[in-house]
């Protein structure tokens, strides 16, 4: 059988995810929510361009528009935990190195602007759980399947 959508056998092995992987993923999905929360009450929309164009895009009212995006993007990523990784769909662990990378560049972009500002950034508080779960979920796989991408 070829590897599904272009990831190493070892990478997309059905019933290969262990109960600490798909916990651990989940957590980081609940951190990604958490994140989303404070990002909100913080008014990211206000105060960061992209935040504010994706926002306009979905609604005149940014707000609305941020609470929207947001909450389809923790749907998204429940619907990602419940479905392939719970079941250990072959392609689970594709997916799981998808929302490592999102939330590892998301948790790493929010401490770099509180950084540049000499202060806080909405969203800054709750990185650090997005680079524990990111970082921790990469480490399971890579034990358990090799390094990411080896062929």
């Amino acid at each position: 059988m070829a590897p599904e959508l272009g990831f190493p056998r070892s990478l997309v092995s059905r019933k290969e995810t262990s109960r600490k992987e798909k916990f651990v993923f989940l957590l980081l999905i609940l951190a990604q929510a958490a994140h989303s929360v404070e990002e909100s009450v913080a008014r990211l929309y206000d105060v960061f361009a992209p935040a504010r164009l994706v926002s306009g895009l979905i609604s005149r009212n940014l707000a609305l528009g941020f609470y929207t995006f947001n909450a389809a993007l923790v749907t998204f990523g429940l619907l990602c935990w419940a479905f392939p990784v719970r079941r250990e769909w072959g392609w689970a662990a594709g997916m799981m190195w998808f929302w490592i990378v999102l939330e590892l560049g998301n948790g790493l972009g929010h401490a770099a602007l509180a950084f540049w500002r000499h202060g806080y950034f909405p969203g800054v508080a709750t990185a650090p759980l997005l680079l524990l779960f990111g970082a921790w979920t990469a480490a399971l796989l890579v034990r358990r399947h090799g390094p990411a991408f080896a062929g």
